[in-house]
């Protein structure tokens, strides 16, 4: 079902030098050590990063869990935090699709959706003939669960040793490596206005709503930045 030789080109892609995995591991690691703290177990933990695969929902996760909260509210919270992957799949699976593929693989594939894979399978995918991209995405999308899985249950036995800071330290790695390759993707109008507008209406929505800032900042400054660069491409 999966072509075995461009699974395997897809897996082993991550030991690139840009490769997110060392961002991603580092994360999880943090991932894991929290899991621990909120008295899961290690099967949980392994279990829940399956399932999730998203620092973020990981985190909305283990914080509704701290309050208590019903499975349904963490149900519909980690859904909407997962709702960015939305955009990427639309962006990702048209370059993907070939009418020798089945069904099924593409919703096999879904679940590999995440910023890491998608980063790789984005700089990757030329490279790959159409008929087997599927299967390359496939193996980049088992290689980093596979790093979140390993770095979740390193996390979760070396809890003990990890302190408060340690633990935001490696937390927050990975959204600064996003960070810097979102800045050094600012080739593009559109990028450029959305990463600085972002940075600035995420601080200015702050003082206005501490808990929805990065949302509304994000979603305000990428649509603002939308529109000016269709302005300015109508208008040469």
């Amino acid at each position: 079902m999966v072509n075995t030789k461009y699974f395997l080109k897809g897996f082993i892609s991550i030991k690139g030098a840009n490769s997110p995995a060392i961002a991603l591991a580092a994360s999880f690691i943090a991932i894991g050590a929290l899991f621990k703290n909120i008295g899961l177990n290690i099967q949980e933990s392994i279990f829940s990063t399956f399932l999730t695969y998203a620092l973020p929902g990981s985190l909305i996760m283990a914080e509704s869990l701290i309050v208590g909260a019903s499975l349904l509210n963490i149900f519909l919270a980690v859904w909407l935090v997962n709702a960015r992957l939305y955009p990427m799949t639309v962006s990702l699976f048209p370059l993907l699709t070939h009418k020798s593929q089945p069904r099924l693989k593409y919703y096999l594939a879904c679940h590999f959706i995440a910023v890491s894979a998608w980063l790789i399978m984005k700089e990757n995918y030329k490279s790959v003939e159409r008929k087997y991209r599927l299967d390359f995405w496939i193996g980049v999308g088992a290689a980093n669960l596979s790093v979140a899985i390993l770095a979740t249950a390193f996390g979760f036995f070396i809890a003990n040793y990890l302190n408060k800071d340690m633990m935001i330290g490696l937390a927050i790695v990975n959204p600064v490596y996003f960070t810097c390759v979102m800045v050094s993707a600012m080739k593009t109008i559109q990028m450029s206005l959305a990463v600085i507008l972002g940075s600035i209406f995420g601080i200015l929505f702050y003082f206005v709503s501490p808990e929805w800032c990065i949302l509304f900042g994000g979603f305000t400054a990428g649509t603002l930045a939308f529109f000016i660069g269709e302005l300015k491409w109508q208008l040469t």
